[in-house]
């Protein structure tokens, strides 16, 4: 592809990305430096000598490296014992093990919330079990949230470590044993080597999720501040330019974090060199460690299920019926059927159904133009394009939402604002942006499994590039690009942290109606709501799945 026969579709791309992902955070900048007409670092001077605005910074670190740590450590050990032994029920167990994943994290919050919350079963029970007047523990605080983040957050290291095990070569630790090795030496110079790409990769997510994090933070955080929430509050209470500087720090923090874990990747050349096949699974010749370890197992997935199990049996409790008791007294299908039958329940639930429809439909087109120019466009700023398409992934979702919340907040078209606070399309729009690289990603690399001499052959037969991107790069790429807009629209679905910085209550997303529910009480309807939304999630996960590998099985190959 040519650069001046490219030109149609570069500018375009080009243009939407600068105004709907750069050009909003230079707006939050601006405002951050420009106050009452003139330049001003004020905001940055009270916030650098503010001992609150400190904390929040200090706070949101090292939460997010304590989540790195705790979720490595619950992670790891199963991805190892999942995917190196085989004993029975191993399959299943790895299954229930990612569970986890499929819970939005508000859901996941009120679930934990519900179990080991100061008035949870689990609380209640040890307090009756060891005749305490007062619970045991609160969950309020850092630590609070460093659980509530472990348990949501330790799925990508196990996704990941099982990964890359699935790859790793068998030969290279055969000789290192046949040397005289033994397992734990071999364990740190051959197998941790080879597993490092995976585990930064599983680093960098997790320690971008807990930065941007704000569902654990609102609930369970009582005092403790993080800069999610001092953002929001700041907002809330009418401190703009404080909301500005918050957002550039918190953006900045990520940023650098980013930087700095890309530059020591580069540095230390790690390669996870092998053929592709992983070493087979050890049988167990131990009779005590074939008795263990599928009851440690099967105990670790049970320890990490209970919150969904917690949040189905709490969706049965009618309202008023579960206040001292360790268990609620009564059960009914009233909430399922109020959700089903209450205009005031059911708009929600429609409200995000559009909104995530309306998104991942967006970012099926638009990353579809971006991975076709950067896989096989030939344009300079191909390097640009790529960090566009890339930024709104290391960007905190309040970040996001703070940027739109200032930009398009007026009706100035020749300055590219168009006033959407306070209407339904500011909400997709959000969405949209925080899952173009999800999407983008998805669609490069089936870009890069087909051969591009049929791209090549087609341009001889004298298709134009319009022609060739419809017949033959389209039907090509979209199983994979359909596995990321699956996967954009469940984000969508259950997404929290924009949306509470940018809803009207006629457009509030399901997130947003759950909290309303647990703010007013209704455990059952608000547990009842993160079921549904819980199962509509697995849903299209189970079809969309099935339609994805149906399309990677019968669908040509170059």
């Amino acid at each position: 592809m040519k650069r001046a026969t490219s030109l149609w579709l570069v500018l375009p791309v080009f243009g939407i990305l600068l105004w709907l992902i750069l050009y909003p955070h230079l707006f939050v900048l601006g405002d951050s430096i420009w106050i009452e007409g003139a330049f001003s670092l004020d905001g940055y001077r009270t916030f650098f000598t503010s001992r609150a605005e400190l904390e929040a910074l200090w706070g949101s670190l090292w939460i997010s490296l304590g989540s790195v740590l705790l979720s490595a450590l619950i992670g790891i050990p199963l991805g190892f014992l999942f995917t190196r032994y085989d004993f029975p029920g191993r399959t299943v167990l790895g299954a229930l093990a990612a569970l986890p994943v499929l819970l939005p994290p508000l859901v996941g919050v009120i679930a934990f919330l519900f179990l080991y919350g100061e008035s949870g079963i689990f609380t209640r029970l040890v307090q009756a079990g060891l005749g305490l007047e007062r619970p045991p523990w609160r969950l309020v605080g850092g630590w609070a949230i460093l659980l509530v983040h472990a348990y949501s957050m330790y799925v990508y290291f196990y996704l990941f470590t099982a990964a890359g095990l699935a790859r790793l070569d068998a030969s290279a630790i055969e000789a290192a044993e046949s040397l005289g090795a033994g397992r734990w030496r071999t364990f740190r110079t051959v197998t941790l080597p080879m597993l490092t790409p995976s585990l930064l990769a599983a680093s960098v997510l997790v320690f971008m999720t807990s930065m941007a994090s704000f569902s654990a933070p609102y609930i369970f955080g009582g005092g403790f501040r993080v800069l999610t929430t001092q953002i929001f509050n700041s907002k809330m209470s009418g401190e703009l330019t404080m909301a500005m500087v918050e957002t550039v720090v918190l953006a900045s923090a990520s940023l650098l974090f980013l930087y700095l874990l890309r530059r020591f990747e580069r540095g230390r050349e790690f390669h996870a060199v092998g053929k592709g096949v992983g070493a087979a699974r050890r049988a167990i010749r131990s009779v005590w460690a074939r008795r263990l370890i599928p009851v440690a197992g099967v105990g670790a997935v049970l320890v990490l299920l209970l919150p969904h199990l917690t949040l189905l049996l709490v969706s049965f409790v009618p309202e008023g019926a579960w206040t001292v008791q360790i268990l609620p007294t009564r059960y009914t299908l009233d909430n399922y059927r109020s959700l089903f039958t209450s205009p005031q329940l059911w708009v929600p639930v429609w409200n995000s159904l559009q909104m995530a429809t309306l998104a991942t439909a967006a970012n099926l087109v638009v990353c579809f133009l971006i991975a076709y120019l950067l896989v096989r466009g030939r344009f300079r700023g191909k390097g640009s394009l790529l960090t566009l398409t890339m930024l709104p992934w290391a960007l905190p979702g309040t970040v996001i939402a703070i940027a739109l919340a200032t930009t398009f907040s007026a009706n100035e078209p020749w300055f590219g604002r168009i006033l959407l606070v306070g209407s339904f399309w500011i909400l997709p729009l959000a969405y949209f942006i925080r899952n173009i690289p999800l999407v983008a990603q998805a669609a490069m690399a089936s870009f890069r499994q087909y051969d591009p001499a049929l791209d090549e052959a087609a341009h001889s037969l004298g298709a134009g590039q319009f022609t060739t991107m419809r017949r033959i790069a389209a039907p090509l790429v979209l199983p994979g690009l359909m596995a990321g807009g699956l996967l954009a629209w469940v984000a969508a679905l259950g997404e929290f942290v924009s949306s509470i910085l940018l809803y009207t209550h006629r457009s509030r997303p399901i997130s947003i109606e759950i909290l309303s529910q647990l703010r007013a009480f209704d455990f059952g309807a608000a547990a009842a709501l993160g079921v549904v939304l819980a199962a509509l999630m697995t849903l299209v996960f189970a079809l969309g799945g099935r339609y994805v590998r149906g399309g990677m099985a019968g669908g040509p190959r170059g």
